[in-house]
């Protein structure tokens, strides 16, 4: 499976850095593409690199394995032109110690997660420098936003933010405005939030709860904001209307979910 880590953001002989990470990998008519935020440790041969939360993935199913072929030579091509590097090795996920597990400790938050909507098509469309342009732009807005409704950012995943809110109706308010904000930029976004507990120890966070919150956002249309209904269920009293949006599956999350829209 190819692997590529994005380049720009750090710099290869340095420890210890925040990056984003692709996989890409066909079987038969079916191309399977892997991507999310890692951590790289070490550098030259005993580099090691680690999913930071569970990655996002897509399966991308084509007619005939030829078109296959030529889906994941583009893909392949566009890590290779967008600053990725080649990365050899596998990326783990962290395995941590009872040691470790017994210092994080127990965290209830609304999670937010942002995403923009077909950020590799427009991408290949303007370029690396202009991409990278408005990428600051959008990071800036997305931090300001949360700023103002004191929202705390975890991590971010390429073109993907995901951040913690105390109260729920301040997660949904930032992502409304997030989303107003860089449409000036000629962006559209998804956001999904989730309410629920994880585990936090320094600069560490672990829990399903991302995870669920990831995969709420998936769920969305492009400019939609959806809400998982332990969101829903914490803000009978704010004022803000939903639609209900059925019940889901979400990938590799136990159980159904039902999702609800936030109403303009």
């Amino acid at each position: 499976m190819p692997k590529f880590l994005r380049i720009g953001v750090h710099q290869s002989n340095v420890s210890g850095y925040t990056s984003k990470a692709w996989c890409v990998r066909r079987v038969g008519s079916t191309v399977f593409l892997k991507w999310g935020a890692v951590e790289v440790h070490g550098v030259g041969d005993g580099r090691k690199v680690f999913w930071t939360i569970p990655p996002r993935d897509k399966a991308i199913r084509c007619r005939t394995v030829q078109l296959a072929k030529d889906y994941a030579k583009a893909a392949i091509a566009r890590r290779r032109n967008h600053r990725y590097e080649p990365l050899a090795g596998n990326i783990a996920t962290r395995r941590r110690t009872a040691d470790r597990d017994a210092e994080l400790k127990q965290a209830l938050a609304t999670i937010l997660f942002v995403d923009i909507v077909q950020s590799t098509q427009k991408a290949a469309r303007l370029g690396d420098s202009r991409w990278t342009q408005v990428m600051n732009h959008y990071y800036a807005a997305v931090r300001r936003e949360l700023k103002t409704l004191r929202g705390k950012e975890v991590v971010t995943t390429g073109d993907g933010v995901l951040a913690t809110f105390g109260k729920p109706a301040a997660g949904v308010r930032c992502a409304a405005a997030i989303r107003e904000a860089v449409r000036t930029l000629g962006l559209e976004i998804r956001v999904g939030l989730h309410a629920g507990e994880y585990k936090v120890g320094g600069a560490d966070v672990v829990g399903l709860a991302f995870h669920i919150g990831a995969r709420v956002a998936a769920k969305a249309r492009p400019g939609e904001v959806l809400v998982s209904s332990a969101v829903k269920d914490l803000m009978s009293q704010s004022g803000i209307r939903f639609k209900d949006r059925g019940i889901h599956q979400l990938k590799g999350v136990p159980k159904r979910w039902r999702l609800y829209r936030v109403e303009h």
